[in-house]
């Protein structure tokens, strides 16, 4: 009797929680355009880092640091992507995690990147 009641317990607590309408996107259609501003975006923001990571100040800072300074660099080009959603009337949980998912494939691909190069660097064959 105990397992039943607690049975049902648990599944009306996890329905109550199921639906929080302020966090809910109701699939709303995004233009051609607004995606084309979008993906131009992510583009310059993808740039803005590569540009970033060529500069020789950074080739003699440890690639953690050199990486969160790059970002910080980079991070007002990303802001332009969060405005292009916010446009669209995109809710603001939905736009920062699409913005924090990218920032956080970015950095790891940069961080990649550098540790490889400084550990080229150290092996003597740059």
């Amino acid at each position: 009797m105990k397992q039943i009641l607690f049975l049902a317990f648990l599944l009306s607590t996890v329905t109550a929680f199921a639906n929080d309408p302020k966090n809910e996107w109701h699939n709303t259609i995004l233009s051609d355009a607004t995606i084309k501003k979008i993906q131009e975006a992510k583009y310059q923001y993808k740039k803005c880092v590569a540009e970033e990571m060529q500069k020789p100040v950074y080739q003699d800072r440890e690639s953690r640091r050199a990486t969160e300074e790059i970002m910080k660099q980079c991070e007002p080009v990303l802001a332009q992507i969060r405005e292009v959603y916010l446009a669209e009337k995109v809710p603001d949980i939905i736009a920062d995690r699409h913005l924090r998912q990218m920032r956080i494939q970015t950095t790891r691909n940069a961080l990649q990147n550098l540790m490889f190069a400084e550990a080229a660097r150290k092996s003597g064959q740059q």
